[in-house]
């Protein structure tokens, strides 16, 4: 009777096995049973524009990009400028627009986390640039190559794909996309058509975060959308990423809220700061400032490039305001190095005190 109630643990793998697909590594994984979680989902991704219509700014380089789709004359494009003003959204919204259900099949896409060397050049992206594209009731025939990050390729890399953008320019369009345009040769920029994306204007951020705040059905002060506006510094892409870290962590999404989530000293903060490096001593201001550093956990060089900040607002002589600046750029640029933060405070004090000094004799 022992016997025959006896099941193999083997047994039992098997039977729950058989309806579970084999692992991924960890990639894609997703428990039997449960849907992904459209709310879990990055608002980055969630919040991406579809469409050409749904790009936040930069209408003028959109429209005529929208243009030269719409009449079948896309050119090799370039896209460069700072991070989360737009450019990948663009193109994707581009590509959909051009291949509706084919997207998937028409594009290539290539980031830096993928190997992109001079191999990956002459093999993958030549293969797929020289096949001939099967357009099912698609608009345009072209297929398109988009190299994200373009700016990490390896020079050699470059200079192969410039070869390859010639040959293949009959069936394929390459959209070349980088923050720093300096770093790609300048013989794969004058093969593109260049566009430049500035930085957000904050009426075009506050535009979309209130898009995001009324679909997620948030409490957002006025205080709150102004200090995530001007942390964002017209990084679309950051703005989200600080309004949904600060929405996990606090119901009401105040500026201090989000001033806490990141870690940024608050305004007052400086204004405080500023005022003893230009009204106490020397050991009265490192006293207090480094008391307030350990109490925030604010960090050293946030506290620099907001006191700068600040100085512009700050009615001094423009000789003193010169040295001053070029002071504490010398400070920020050490302390990059990982100097030592308590030598670095006492040089800003120092700074200050000579600033001081020098504003008081030029009003006598």
């Amino acid at each position: 009777m022992a016997e025959a109630e006896t099941v193999s643990l083997m047994d039992i793998d098997e039977d729950e096995n058989k309806n579970l697909k084999p692992k991924d590594n960890g990639k894609n994984v997703i428990v039997s049973g449960t849907p992904p979680d459209i709310k879990a989902s990055p608002w980055v991704e969630k919040y991406r524009p579809q469409s050409l219509a749904d790009v936040a700014a930069h209408r003028d380089i959109v429209d005529t990009i929208d243009r030269l789709t719409s009449e079948n004359r896309l050119p090799h494009l370039l896209l460069y400028g700072p991070p989360g003003t737009g450019k990948t959204s663009t193109i994707l919204a581009v590509a959909r627009k051009l291949y509706g259900a084919q997207y998937h099949n028409m594009i290539l896409e290539l980031n830096a986390s993928d190997d992109r060397g001079i191999d990956v050049v002459r093999q993958q992206i030549q293969d797929f640039a020289s096949t001939q594209s099967f357009s099912f009731g698609v608009k345009a025939s072209v297929k398109l190559v988009l190299l994200d990050e373009a700016d990490a390729m390896t020079k050699d890399a470059q200079f192969a794909l410039r070869r390859v953008i010639e040959k293949y320019t009959k069936n394929t369009r390459f959209a070349l996309i980088c923050n720093q345009v300096n770093k790609i040769i300048p013989a794969l920029q004058s093969r593109c058509t260049r566009f430049r994306f500035a930085p957000l204007e904050p009426v075009h951020v506050t535009e979309r975060l209130k898009h995001v705040i009324e679909a997620e059905g948030l409490d957002v002060t006025e205080g709150g959308l102004a200090a995530l506006v001007r942390l964002c510094n017209g990084d679309m892409r950051k703005a989200l990423n600080i309004l949904q870290s600060t929405h996990m962590a606090s119901q009401q999404i105040t500026e201090e809220a989000v001033y806490l989530c990141t870690g940024n000293p608050l305004p007052k903060d400086i204004e405080q700061i500023s005022y003893w490096l230009l009204n106490e001593s020397f050991a009265d201001s490192f006293k207090r400032i480094s008391e307030m550093k350990m109490r925030k956990g604010l960090a050293l060089v946030d506290i620099v490039r907001e006191v700068t900040m600040f100085v512009f607002k700050i009615k001094m002589p423009s000789d003193v305001r010169v040295r001053l600046m070029n002071d504490l750029a010398d400070i920020e640029y050490r302390l990059s190095f990982g100097c030592n933060d308590k030598l670095q405070l006492g040089s800003i004090i120092s700074t200050f005190t000579q600033a001081r000094s020098a504003i008081v004799a030029a009003a006598k």
